[in-house]
């Protein structure tokens, strides 16, 4: 009796495999079949519009809000709202390389009354890693006649995946703004100059090396904060061992413009 239920049990098996087998290939002649009409009467649709000379695209232009600024008295307000935010990072530096690693981020931004919270936060954590970039590793090379050597990222190093902290927050903050639709605010990449926390954070903990060391806090560290200056700002027997050059006694290959 149990072989001979095991015997049904298996047929049964198999006919309902064989049953969504053919389910299954009829499901996909169906949706091809109706790509296939969408795409053909798509294509009719637009040799219909481009025989009768009918545009298919359309153009929009916005003027922009109307502001109440007098630029030869130079009073008044440029633009119709502000977008305010505020980052804090927390980086650890190697003073042995002048490496640093970006350990994490929180950002607070003020979106009003976001419409696409996805968005927006894209938005912001994308110009944050722009102006991470801009601040630390984004370096241009001028020569003494001005000629821009580093025209492109062949030449100069962007962030990549392993510069994103490996903790990132981002909080929009609620507000009002009644000129705009659904008093939201235009974001666009505003967190960018938030970038610049990563390159006080690196000055903070370059300042903590020299004091450790007895070394002066008030020092210069120029943007972008490359591995270079920070390496040298870590003064230590191996900074003191490389020699300086009169520039007097030679023509620098490039120059800081900033």
């Amino acid at each position: 009796m149990a072989f001979t239920r095991c015997i049904v049990l298996e047929m049964n098996v198999a006919a309902v495999s064989k049953q969504e087998e053919a389910s299954s290939a009829w499901n996909f002649s169906l949706l091809f079949l109706n790509l296939y009409f969408f795409v053909t009467n798509h294509a009719f649709q637009i040799e219909k519009a481009f025989e009768e000379s009918i545009s298919l695209s359309t153009t929009g232009y916005f003027k922009g809000y109307q502001t109440n600024m007098d630029w030869e008295k130079e009073e008044g307000h440029a633009f119709p709202y502000f977008i305010y935010g505020v980052a804090c990072s927390e980086v650890e530096v190697d003073c042995l390389t002048g490496a640093h690693k970006l350990l994490r981020t929180d950002i607070f931004m003020d979106a009003a009354f976001s419409i696409n919270p996805a968005v927006d936060i894209g938005q912001v954590e994308g110009g944050f890693i722009q102006g991470m970039g801009l601040y630390t590793t984004e370096e241009l090379k001028y020569s003494p006649e001005g000629v821009l050597y580093s025209r492109g990222t062949n030449d100069y190093k962007i962030p990549a995946v392993a510069e994103i902290p490996e903790e990132f927050y981002v909080t929009l903050v609620h507000s009002q703004n009644p000129i705009a639709i659904y008093s939201s605010k235009g974001l666009g990449e505003a967190g960018m100059f938030l970038g610049s926390s990563v390159f006080f954070a690196i000055q903070d903990a370059v300042t903590a090396a020299r004091r450790e060391r007895g070394l002066t806090t008030t020092f210069t560290l120029n943007s972008p904060a490359t591995p270079e200056l920070i390496r040298m700002n870590c003064m230590d027997q191996f900074t003191e061992m490389i020699p300086r050059d009169d520039p007097s006694t030679f023509t620098p290959w490039s120059i800081r413009v900033s």
